[in-house]
């Protein structure tokens, strides 16, 4: 790829973060403690733990913790680590010259540039949403107005007293309608299979509960309303029918997308997009200098906890290619 402008780099770091979770910001706090100074770019929307209320299994925590207040703990620590943070996106990386190239700032057509000797990837993933109408962003969409893809985070209030739907059929799908049943009057889960998934734990769980019923061969066709989400069209791949049903929330449970898209090719990634890691138990991708940390290279766990053991050894893989010799060592 062609990066235009890169080589107007008048800026230099020895560690460059891409992102700001549990993995960026334990990778910040590892690196400035090594004295490396990292920048870490936040990117605009931040973690997915801003828009997570409470956090009840990351240790230190008894009673658990607010999802906001725990990544400006991590903020903050990291801080008087000697990290610095910027609150733009990075649009790219040129990975054809010594140090690497970082392309950041607010317009990806005009970006800045800045030189780095490691970048540590947290990007983390996005939840997948089904592309239905109704459920978008814009002003035809009830996205935030009764749809989501947290039910953590919104349930409490979207699914309060209202029949509540949750599209999915695996584990995530099954703890998400469980999570429900605490606000919801119904939790409707549906399932474009005649199966599900899950584990055979959470799938008998999810059967046996008096308030959830499950939709088999079933997908969502449509979501109405007014100021909020009202309604949807509940489509039977089977009976070919289609039903009209009163809801007052949605939540998509099928999964998530690695935020790899500003990335190079040359950084390889498995079939589903998950950045690959080079060595087993290590931090390395497939670029030297570039290390991925967090759920951006973990489609198994996907928990904050590993997130952050994982960014503390991406820091420490840096520091210790650094003290190699950096490019002109082999990644041992």
């Amino acid at each position: 790829p062609e990066f235009p402008g890169s080589e107007q780099a008048t800026r230099h770091a020895k560690v460059v973060i891409v992102g700001a979770g549990p993995a960026g910001l334990t990778a910040a706090i590892y690196a400035g403690r090594a004295l490396l100074e990292p920048v870490v770019f936040c990117g605009l929307k931040g973690s997915q733990l801003l828009q997570t209320t409470d956090v009840e299994n990351f240790p230190g925590f008894p009673g658990g913790i607010l999802g906001p207040d725990l990544i400006d703990k991590m903020t903050a620590q990291a801080t008087e680590a000697g990290a610095t943070f910027e609150y733009e996106e990075v649009h790219g990386i040129d990975t054809s010259t010594r140090p690497l190239r970082v392309a950041h700032g607010w317009d990806p057509e005009a970006p800045e540039w800045m030189t780095a000797d490691t970048v540590i990837i947290a990007t983390g993933a996005a939840a997948k949403r089904l592309d239905i109408p109704g459920t978008g962003d814009g002003p035809n969409g009830f996205w935030q107005r009764g749809v989501s893809a947290c039910a953590v985070c919104d349930g409490a209030i979207m699914a309060k007293d209202t029949q509540s739907f949750v599209i999915g059929g695996g584990d995530a799908a099954c703890e998400e309608a469980l999570y429900l049943t605490k606000f919801a009057s119904e939790v409707h889960l549906v399932v474009r299979r005649d199966a599900l998934r899950a584990s055979v734990v959470m799938a008998n769980r999810v059967k046996e509960h008096p308030k959830i019923q499950i939709h088999w061969n079933s997908n969502v066709k449509e979501v109405t309303g007014g100021d909020r989400m009202e309604k949807l069209i509940l489509h039977n791949s089977a009976s070919g029918e289609d039903v009209e049903m009163a809801a007052g929330s949605l939540f998509f449970a099928i999964g998530h997308n690695p935020v790899t898209n500003f990335l190079p090719a040359e950084i390889e990634t498995h079939p589903n997009g998950y950045l690959k890691l080079t060595q087993p138990g290590r931090t390395f991708t497939s670029v030297p200098g570039i290390f991925a940390a967090g759920d951006v290279s973990d489609h198994v766990y996907r928990q904050a906890v590993v997130a952050a053991g994982r960014g503390a050894a991406a820091a420490i893989d840096a520091e210790r290619w650094l003290a190699a010799g950096g490019f002109g060592a082999a990644q041992e």
